[in-house]
């Protein structure tokens, strides 16, 4: 059964908007969404809805008409839904169904019982995003994310083509690869992920849970140096930070990712899968944010053999949180990628 949250009616769109990228082409024109951007009425991100979704009860938010076109928009980490919050407004003038959910230890999603473990595999993710998909009865979606979210909508498309119509991801290729996560890189490149070793000590899990606030923002200052955000944006995603399983999910996910944890025995024969890298055929667009620490060099060329579907690549001037500082391009992308 779907409920609404009573306390968490409607929260506000934030404003701004991003310049556009070179190459994009026309953007989306402004339609009811935009017009109220722009004439002091703006878009309502909400109601807060919640559902039953296997293991979790799911946390979601829900714009556009519920016949559209389903697509489903992802989070990372130290992020949560409000990245979406202009770019579901948008997507829903346009008719789409948009769904927008909180990751398990995240938001208002929590576990139905305090018995079940606090699983962190990546395969994990994606079976929580399917379980949301068949309780909300949506056969085939798009789906579109970032970061934690890139990975759970490439795992889903390798793994259950027939329940994507369409994919967005940035950074492009995110599926872990455990045996590639145990070679060292060049000190630059280790140094950005300076909060996956301090997570692995239990100095980090101590840390995590007195100063997770101060840590989320000082991600969000490093993943995207040129984002002027507003404490109330970072404020306002941080209270998701606060869900009693955040840590454990969090330090149980980068654990898991250098093999600190092992391989829990449901998920073992999706994640040899996994492992082997399958390829994503559906129709994929791939986006790099120019200012992202963590975007590969070669203008995606290091991960555009995994796409061997309809494919198109674009590169924003932000950073890490794409759909957050750019998000009428981040639109428009999904968009298109529906139509591939």
């Amino acid at each position: 059964m779907v409920t609404d949250h009573p306390s968490r009616r409607q929260v506000l769109l934030a404003t701004g908007t991003a310049a556009m990228a070179a190459g994009l082409g026309p953007l989306i024109p402004a339609g009811r969404a935009a017009a109220a951007a722009t004439d002091g009425r703006r878009p309502a991100f909400g109601p807060l809805r919640q559902i039953d979704t296997g293991v979790l009860n799911t946390g979601y938010v829900e714009l556009g008409p519920a016949s559209g076109a389903p697509v489903i928009l992802m989070h990372g980490f130290p992020y949560d839904i409000h990245s979406y919050t202009q770019v579901a407004p948008l997507l829903a003038a346009r008719g789409y169904r948009v769904i927008v959910p909180y990751f398990r230890g995240h938001g208002t999603t929590t576990f139905r019982s305090a018995s079940t473990p606090r699983d962190a595999d990546q395969a994990a993710f994606a079976l929580d995003i399917l379980g949301l998909m068949d309780a909300l009865k949506i056969r085939r979606a798009v789906l579109a994310g970032y970061d934690w979210g890139s990975r759970t909508g490439d795992i889903i498309a390798a793994l259950w083509p027939e329940r994507v119509k369409a994919l967005v991801s940035v950074t492009g290729y995110l599926i872990t690869n455990l045996a590639f996560n145990r070679n060292p890189q060049l000190p630059s490149a280790e140094n950005a992920w300076w909060y996956q070793y301090y997570f692995a000590t239990e100095r980090g899990v101590r840390g995590l849970q007195e100063y997770a606030y101060e840590i989320g923002e000082f991600i969000w200052k490093f993943n995207s140096p040129t984002w002027k955000y507003s404490r109330a944006e970072y404020d306002r995603t941080a209270a998701a930070f606060t869900n009693p399983d955040y840590v454990p999910i969090v330090i149980g996910n980068y654990r898991w990712r250098q093999s600190l944890l092992p391989v829990e025995p449901q998920y073992a024969e999706l994640e040899s899968r996994l492992q082997a890298a399958p390829n994503i055929t559906v129709p994929t667009i791939t986006i790099d944010g120019r200012y992202d620490p963590f975007t590969p060099a070669g203008d995606g060329s290091s991960y555009r053999a995994h796409f061997t579907g309809k494919y198109r690549h674009r590169t924003f001037d932000v950073g890490h949180n794409v759909p957050q500082e750019a998000p009428r391009e981040f639109a428009q992308a999904v968009i298109d990628a529906d139509r591939l």
